[in-house]
């Protein structure tokens, strides 16, 4: 009965342990989203350099668009500003930024010092949007098609190889 009281908590710390470490190997970037091929959660926000005019999903029908999530705070989104500047420049899709959790100061400033991928950017100050999205944090983008689905979604920065591996063949596929 004595080996019986340590035999059944060394079980659960052995199980906790196998998960710990199953759970280790797995990219978090890779988390799968319950948005995939669901559509787009609607909204209307303020953009962030009018507070006078707000912006919706549905002005986007038609199109194949990017809603990037970003913060002046974050570090990653400064990593991978220069890849959106790109894709701007390039006219790829229209980028939409989802201004995240952010003073609306701090994210003009950021812009105006790192230069503006955006077609707008909106101002999503208590993350309420962030959160119907599903957003574990910045920076993250979603790829949606012409009738507001969501196709795809990137946790962390888009790299150069994501752009050209990922992103491009698909909106390709998507404006074909």
């Amino acid at each position: 009965m004595k080996a019986l009281k340590y035999i059944v908590p060394l079980g659960i710390f052995v199980v906790l342990c196998i998960f710990l470490g199953i759970g280790l190997t797995r990219d978090p970037r890779l988390v799968p989203s319950p948005f995939i091929d669901k559509p787009a959660p609607v909204f209307t926000l303020t953009q962030l350099h009018d507070p006078q005019v707000t912006f919706s999903p549905e002005q986007m029908k038609g199109k194949v668009w990017l809603l990037n999530v970003w913060a002046s705070w974050c570090p990653a989104c400064k990593i991978e500003h220069p890849v959106l500047n790109d894709m701007s420049r390039r006219g790829i899709a229209p980028i939409v930024g989802l201004n995240y959790k952010d003073q609306r100061a701090d994210a003009k400033r950021w812009l105006q010092q790192n230069g503006d991928p955006y077609q707008l950017s909106v101002w999503d100050f208590e993350g309420k949007v962030g959160i119907d999205y599903g957003v574990y944090g910045a920076p993250e983008t979603f790829v949606i098609d012409k009738q507001g689905v969501i196709r795809f979604k990137q946790i962390g920065p888009i790299t150069p190889e994501v752009l050209e591996k990922t992103l491009l063949p698909l909106i390709a596929k998507l404006n074909g």
